[in-house]
Formats: structure tokens, sequence, C-alpha cells
């Protein structure tokens, strides 16, 4: 089903300084993630899944690679006539030396025109660094039942962990917001904002005018958009979601959302054939597990060769784990090698990363988990 009267806009410019060294690079969205997947491919395919064929995605920190990777849109069913992904770098210069977004609101406001070309009813506005499975057709009907002005997608987390979100307080009965807190100290409830949003596109767009003059404003949906809607008296409803979703913000979460396809139950189901997760289709060869490998528990990508232990790991597109090596609790990405004899342990091996022979890289009792962005000499 179409929803041409609905446009996303994915918000991919982010730098992820909490991956370190994955993202010296390339933009978070553009980490390799699930063995062949990059993480915006999530997003992607669940806009093209849910009938919303205009995508523009926005970027703005390393975004070379991104560009490139979503340009055309074809890896998603994107390409079609009056459809497509759209890249849309910053153009504004918020700073004499920096070409960047002020804000979540400032990456809409400097694209209004895009947004103005296609004359959509409704907004869709989407974090690019998330992995999750979602029908925002789904969301965009609760948010036309409600009669609502914008909708914002919620996922219930643990109340001792409320306070590291945006907090939607919420009338019980109708799912109405009531009041909106920025990472509260002391939350009042465990309704978190997946930056997901749906908006009436005529009067975010005067919002966001408005916005743009404000000189005190810090630009961002969280900060000034949402309260300013609440102090209107607007309709803001909570959309909750309930399912598999991940912020791969860390080195440790991203091993987690890794290590979690490991579990045939983790709620993601990548080999879901109603919902399926796009990407661009890489030519390569098919797994290799030789006769003296010990594989147990493992999510092994095609090209990968292996000829030593691998237990409890995710391998990557490529990856390589030599004879008598060992992967244990360890995901290794695309073209990962891990040479002769080397054991690696509670670890995350950067793309194109030689472990060589006979290294020890990581621990089994580390509290988190080790990332190895450069060569290990063996």
């Amino acid at each position: 089903m179409k929803q041409n009267n609905m446009l996303a806009m994915i918000l991919a410019g982010g730098r992820g300084s909490r991956l370190h060294d994955l993202t010296n690079k390339v933009a978070k969205p553009a980490v390799s993630y699930g063995g062949k997947y990059k993480i915006i491919d999530f997003p992607l395919s669940n806009c093209a899944n849910s009938g919303v064929d205009v995508v523009g995605v926005l970027t703005q920190y390393e975004s070379v690679l991104l560009n490139s990777y979503v340009a055309g849109g074809g890896s998603w069913g994107l390409d079609a006539r009056d459809s497509g992904v759209f890249v849309l770098p910053p153009r504004e210069k918020a700073d004499a030396n920096l070409d960047v977004y002020r804000g979540t609101a400032d990456a809409i406001s400097q694209n209004i025109d895009f947004v103005d070309n296609y004359d959509p009813e409704y907004m869709l506005i989407l974090s690019g660094d998330h992995i999750y499975k979602m029908n925002y057709a789904k969301m965009l009907q609760a948010h036309k039942d409600n009669g609502a002005d914008a909708t914002i997608a919620v996922i219930e987390v643990p109340m001792k962990e409320a306070s590291r979100f945006g907090i939607m307080n919420t009338d019980p009965e109708t799912g109405r917001i009531v009041e909106f807190e920025e990472k509260p100290a002391e939350p009042k409830s465990n309704l978190a904002s997946m930056g997901i949003y749906i908006f009436n596109w005529k009067l975010l767009r005067k919002m966001l005018v408005a916005d743009m003059k404000n000189e005190e404003s810090s630009h961002d949906f969280g900060k000034d958009i949402i309260p300013a809607l609440l102090n209107d008296g607007k309709k803001l409803f909570a959309y909750k979601f309930k399912g598999y979703w991940k912020d791969v913000g860390t080195i440790d979460s991203l091993w987690e959302a890794n290590m979690d396809l490991l579990d045939k139950k983790n709620g993601l189901d990548l080999d879901d054939r109603t919902w399926t997760i796009y990407t661009e289709d890489v030519p390569t060869l098919p797994q290799y597990i030789s006769s003296e490998a010990n594989v147990k528990r493992a999510f092994i990508t095609q090209g990968c060769i292996v000829e030593g232990e691998v237990r409890n790991s995710v391998l990557f597109t490529g990856a390589k784990v030599g004879p008598g090596a060992k992967v244990i609790d360890s995901v290794l990405m695309p073209g990962a090698v891990v040479e002769e004899g080397a054991v690696v342990t509670r670890a995350l091996v950067a793309d194109q990363i030689k472990i060589g022979s006979q290294a020890v890289v990581g621990s089994a009792d580390s509290e988190h988990i080790e990332l190895v962005a450069k060569n290990v000499k063996g």
C-alpha cells in the first residue's frame, strides 16, 4: 500500500563518537551490522515495506560513503518512477568553519523546499541509527484515528534506565501526551521516545519557520518543537511499539545487538519474508567450513572461511578464522581475519582488521567488549 501523502526524512548525520574508531571514516548509520547489513538498511527497509516511497536522507558527518551507498534507492526498491531515496547534505553554514545542522529540527528546516516539492500531508521523521522493524503505515493510521497533530513512537524501557531517554508522560486511557521530559533525573514514566515522529506537515512547517527565527532555540525536536506544540495545546499522542529495538550507540550495545542474532527468538527475525530487510547485493562466494573446524552457536555469513573454532560468535561477510584459531563470544566485521592459532574473546573486530598468528585479544573476564580497530601482530 503506497503512502503517497506521507514523506519520510531520515536523520543520518550523527557522528556516533561512542563507537570510537568504527566511525572515524564513516557515519554511524553506515556501520556494518548483522553479517551483511548496514544500520541504515533498517529504516530504509521499513519505509519500503510500509509503502513510503519518497525518502530524504539527511547526511552530515563523513557522508561520502553513506551518500554513495543510499543514492538512488535501488537496494530497497525505492528507485521507481515518482519515488526514490534522496541524499540531502547541509546547505547553511551555522559556523564560519563548519557546514552543519544546528539541531534535528534545523535539519528539516534547511530542506523545507525539498519537502514542499512533494507537498505531503504528513511528515515521517526517523533516526538513521537504530535497529528495528516497524510498520509506519500502522503508525500513520493511529495518527489519523486520534486526530493527532503529532504522533511519537515510544517503547517501554526499564524504569532504572528511563533517565537516559526523552520520556513521554501520557494520559493512560487515551495515550495523549501531557508532558515531555528530556532525560529527566526522576522520570515519571518509562515510555521512551524512539526518535520516530509523524507530524501534520503544514503545522510542522509553520513551527519550523518560527523556530528558525528564534535565536534562543536549540533547533531540536525534543528540546524545542515538541515542547512548543504541547504549550500550544496541540494534540500529541504516543504510539506504543512492541518489538525488537536497539540503539547501537556504544561498542557494547553494537556487540549485544549482533549477539542477539544467535537467539532464534530475538524478535528481529532477519529471515522474515513478510518484512524483508533489504541491503546492497555484494557478490561473494558461499561460506566454507572445513572438516577440522569446530563451530557451536554461531551466525556465519556468506564468503566466510572457518578452519578453527568459532563459539557463540557472529562472522560478517568475508571473515576468516585460520587453523587452530579460536573466536569466542566475539563479532568479526566484514573482511576481518584471525590467523592460525590466534585467540579472540569478548571482542568486536573491525572491518578488514587482521589478528596475527598466535595473538591473544580480549578476555572472558572483561567488563566491556574490546574493540580491535588496528591490526594485531602475531
